[in-house]
């Protein structure tokens, strides 16, 4: 058995965090298809990887590891070299209060715009849910637009680990069928992302 194993599906925007993170690294691992389409993520073999019986679980010479963020820390922090995994303890604090900012902040109203926009009929939307999101959406986007007027990425003017869980997002963002506002500095970042090889085999489908 190889020394990474990836266990979940490719689709899942929490795995692709992983997979592109693995790419990056350039790192070899056995990849496992579970959850999604493919099931099984709350059967016992599993939920002995991982007890919320959610995607991804990384198992580490033996050693499972979940939750998303925390698998693409770590394998920054066990392979990763600067500028992708900082030196300075400051820039490396600043991709991970991304991360945070992702999670807690972004990431809820584009997923529910994308439940609402992309996963419900529309005759079954729910249009007061959607403009909440939309505005939360919008408040957000406005906070990564001021942040990116002043850097070229998040941590600073290199690409790093804490990139990944913002841009996953985005790729969700620019592909809904709305009319967005303009968001220049988020746009070109965006574009910037787009060229890396990793994030266009994994998430840039």
């Amino acid at each position: 058995m190889s020394e990474l194993v990836l266990w979940g599906f490719p689709k899942s925007s929490n795995v692709q965090k992983v997979l592109w993170a693995l790419d990056e690294l350039g790192l070899k691992y056995e990849h496992k298809e579970i959850g999604g389409p493919f099931g099984g993520t709350k059967e016992a073999p599993y939920l002995a990887l991982n007890p919320n019986g959610l995607v991804p679980t990384l198992v580490d010479h033996g050693e499972p590891l979940w939750e998303s963020h925390a698998i693409v820390r770590h394998l920054y922090a066990q392979h990763g070299q600067s500028p992708a995994n900082p030196s300075s303890a400051v820039a490396r604090a600043r991709a991970g209060a991304w991360h945070d900012w992702q999670a807690t902040t972004l990431w809820p109203a584009l997923r529910t715009l994308m439940i609402q926009i992309v996963r419900t009929p529309e005759p079954e939307r729910d249009q007061k849910v959607i403009d909440t999101a939309r505005a939360q959406a919008d408040a957000a986007l406005a906070v990564l637009e001021g942040e990116l007027s002043k850097r070229a990425y998040l941590a600073g003017e290199e690409f790093t680990w804490g990139d990944i869980p913002v841009a996953v997002a985005l790729q969700r963002w620019f592909n809904f069928p709305i009319t967005r506002q303009q968001t220049k500095h988020v746009s070109d970042y965006y574009a910037r992302i787009q060229k890396r090889p990793a994030f266009k085999r994994w998430v840039d489908l």
